[in-house]
């Protein structure tokens, strides 16, 4: 009776074993470079000859900041200093450059002790009014722009604080809303119906808080935001679900509109119906207009497109005004790795979409390191753009050096 249940044990064992490494290979053999510690210290390479990263024609990239554990998300105060929000340490960043040589004189903490804090906007007469979101709330803080300090916390908001998606972003809609404020807030799942309403939307509330309401839904994760310079319209990434394999559901690049639904968890991309999650029958087709709105451009699946920013009009070449770059922080769950680089869409004046083409890689080796992750872009007149990357803990300042016409 002992060998038979020894036999019938190691059969398990062996079943087990070997099915969890055909999952293994099926969907997740590509995970190394989003965990694997970077093969070499980027910020060394990038400051002599071995330059890693490659860039277009007239650009040249320096290190603005470095360690800085896990930067995320950006944002300048209105004296030019830029913010960095380090999630995993709980804090808020100064990083003031008061001699303009392109290099950070220090890393100074704005305000620390906060709950995975994220998205961040400043507000009000000389920025005096600082926002951060939280995973459990957005705040409002008195703001010392010269000592560089944020005091006087006043909660605004309330945030579901559970789940799967934790990342909190925040944004101020344009003229003549400006008082309205957009909060993305994720799902707590890969694909499920929420419980909590909150969930898998953007939400909005006023500059004083009060009670949010939903402006857009059906967006599983739209990580972060931005504002078209002509339309005015609010664009944002989002990244569309895991375990339907390496190249679907496509992530995507979607223009927000309040009252609309995105699709999830029941479509994604262009009005794709997800059958692997929703298996009812349905009178209509359950993924088209004007009941769901399908993205606007979709990206490989896996990307994981985070930060977004478009090209001011000062100080750039003519051919880049009005063009997107969008971080791709890579993929985690996928054979072979994707991701890991930002890349150009090119669009006109109106924001219609016309190609893309990648205009930072390098960051991934091979199909097992990474030198780092790209993660939010902000791009200011006269030719700077700053890009963060959480793996590497630094912060990249990317300079225009003068080839084309600029205007």
């Amino acid at each position: 009776m002992k060998k038979i249940f020894l036999a019938v044990l190691v059969i398990v064992v062996a079943a087990m074993i070997t099915m969890a490494g055909s999952f293994y290979w099926r969907n997740v053999r590509g995970v190394w470079p989003a965990v694997g510690s970077p093969p070499r210290d980027i910020a060394a390479m990038v400051n002599t000859s071995g330059m890693p990263l490659t860039l277009p024609p007239g650009f040249a990239v320096s290190i603005f900041a470095s360690g800085l554990g896990h930067p995320r998300a950006l944002c300048h105060d209105s004296a030019g200093n830029l913010l960095a929000s380090i999630t995993a340490e709980g804090k808020v960043v100064a990083l003031p450059d008061r001699n303009h040589d392109g290099v950070a004189d220090e890393i100074v903490t704005v305000v620390e002790g906060l709950d995975r804090p994220h998205g961040m906007a400043t507000y009000g007469p000389g920025g005096r009014t600082l926002y951060i979101a939280e995973s459990d709330e957005v705040a409002a803080y008195d703001y010392d722009q010269k000592n560089l300090k944020a005091v006087n916390k006043r909660k605004i908001v309330d945030l579901p604080d559970d789940g799967m998606h934790f990342s909190r972003t925040i944004l101020f809609m344009p003229p003549p809303n400006e008082r309205r404020l957009l909060i993305s807030v994720g799902s707590d799942c890969n694909a499920c119906i929420e419980r909590d309403w909150r969930r898998a939307k953007i939400l909005v509330c006023d500059a004083d808080g009060g009670e949010p309401k939903a402006f857009a839904s059906g967006l599983r994760n739209a990580v972060f935001m931005a504002v078209h310079p002509a339309t005015k319209q609010i664009w944002a990434t989002e990244m569309g679900r895991d375990w339907l394999g390496d190249n679907e559901p496509p992530d995507e690049i979607d223009i927000i509109e309040e009252g609309k639904n995105y699709g999830w968890p029941t479509c994604y991309g262009k009005n794709v119906h997800d059958t692997e999650f929703d298996h009812n029958v349905y009178v209509r087709n359950p993924c088209m207009e004007p009941f769901e709105t399908p993205s606007y451009i979709d990206i490989p699946a896996h990307s994981a497109p985070l930060g977004l920013a478009f090209f001011p009009e000062e100080g750039w070449p003519a051919e880049y005004r009005h063009d997107l770059l969008v971080a791709y922080h890579g993929s985690w769950n996928r054979t072979v790795p994707t991701g890991y680089k930002v890349v150009r869409f090119h669009l006109d004046a109106r924001g219609n979409y016309l190609g893309a083409e990648d205009f930072i890689t390098g960051w991934l080796v091979g199909e097992r390191k990474a030198l780092g992750r790209p993660v939010d872009v902000s791009i200011e007149p006269g030719g700077v753009i700053y890009i963060s990357d959480d793996k590497a803990g630094l912060i990249y300042r990317v300079v225009y050096k003068g080839i084309g016409t600029v205007r």
